[in-house]
């Protein structure tokens, strides 16, 4: 690993300096890629942007920022995007700084904004080199997210073209799955879903596997494809949208798992409306889960307060139901009589207290 400190004038970095949108952002002569496919769009508000240039114009320091060489001896950005960008803006006549476009500025103002000189941190080495790098530096400003750092290793021609579904405001990816999808697409956190469900394994070292594998694929057809069959199984299995409970679910692994059942729709659709008007389903979000799988823990299950299960245990004298045993009220657990999903309900008639290995034993039956 090798990493160079260099300065670098405004007058350098705005040379040549083109933001062609989705085709990328350049300067430098044409050398430096301010936006390379792993990093996010334009993010910063006008205080932000207004901000690095009064920094500048007062010749007070700007932070330190970080560029990679390239195999080609080009260089992308790292760290400084949003404000290479915003320095590069303004230069450029795209905006204006207290009512005052760079045009409009006496020829010494000009001089002194383009004199001025940044700090920036250069670094070459290998890709596992480059993300330690990456991932230590990582610490101020609008930070990269966990997905941006893999895609900075992972880099080419899949990261690329999957960046056109998955990483744009307003995307293909957004269009179809916003109802279901948590987070940011310009952040890639809707890439990094998409990757863990087609993987089934959505752990950081998961989606590393999945990306290396499919670096240098020339482009990202088969996610896009796998993607948009999870969102048509969700909108054929249940039919009524409810944004509310829908949103967040690892619906990929759900889709995984069981796309090939054929399902009664108008029966899934009663029983989401009964769950969902249920008390004791106090996590509405499980009802999907629970629905396919039939596992209760979806549903957080309400349970018996403390006052009920004390006014049982006193009304039981302490004696387990069915081991007839005498325990302490803190060795026991309040049991449904009627289990929940034969329409026993959360309420005190319908509680008893059992033995800790007495409930274990009922609920594994």
């Amino acid at each position: 690993m090798n990493i160079e400190l260099k300065e670098i004038t405004i007058r350098e970095l705005s040379t040549d300096f083109e933001d062609n949108a989705e085709n990328g952002v350049v300067g430098f002569g044409g050398k430096l890629d301010i936006r390379p496919p792993y990093q996010r769009e334009f993010i910063y508000k006008d205080k932000q942007r207004d901000a690095v240039i009064n920094t500048i114009i007062k010749n007070f320091p700007l932070n330190v920022m970080y560029w990679a060489v390239r195999e080609d001896r080009t260089f992308e950005v790292i760290d400084g995007q949003q404000r290479t960008i915003s320095i590069c803006q303004y230069v450029n006549g795209d905006f204006a700084y207290q009512s005052r476009y760079f045009h409009n500025l006496k020829n010494d103002e000009k001089e002194q904004i383009l004199n001025y000189k940044l700090m920036v941190y250069v670094c070459s080495g290998t890709e596992s080199e480059k993300l330690e790098w990456f991932e230590t530096i990582n610490i101020a400003g609008e930070k990269l997210t966990p997905q941006e750092l893999r895609n900075a290793v992972f880099t080419g021609s899949w990261v690329s073209d999957a960046k056109r579904y998955f990483s744009k405001t307003g995307c293909v990816a957004f269009n179809i799955g916003s109802d279901y999808l948590i987070g940011s697409p310009i952040r890639q956190e809707y890439l990094e879903t998409a990757i863990g469900w087609i993987n089934n394994d959505d752990s950081n070292d998961g989606i590393k596997l999945y990306m290396a594998k499919h670096q240098h694929d020339p482009n990202a057809t088969a996610l896009w494809m796998y993607f948009q069959s999870v969102i048509t199984w969700v909108d054929a299995t249940f039919t009524n949208k409810r944004k509310k409970f829908m949103k967040g679910i690892q619906w990929g692994f759900l889709y995984n798992k069981y796309k090939d059942v054929v399902y009664d729709t108008k029966a899934i659709e009663e029983e989401t409306a009964r769950l969902i008007a249920d008390d004791d389903v106090e996590k509405k979000s499980g009802i999907y889960a629970y629905i396919l799988t039939r596992d209760e823990r979806h549903l957080g299950i309400r349970t018996f307060s403390d006052s009920i299960k004390q006014k049982v245990y006193e009304k039981q004298k302490g004696i387990c139901a069915i081991s007839k045993k005498h325990f302490d009220i803190s060795e026991m657990e309040a049991d449904h009589i009627t289990p929940w999903r034969l329409g026993g309900k959360t309420i005190e008639e319908n509680c008893q207290m059992l033995s800790r290995e007495e409930n274990r034993r009922k609920s594994g039956k």
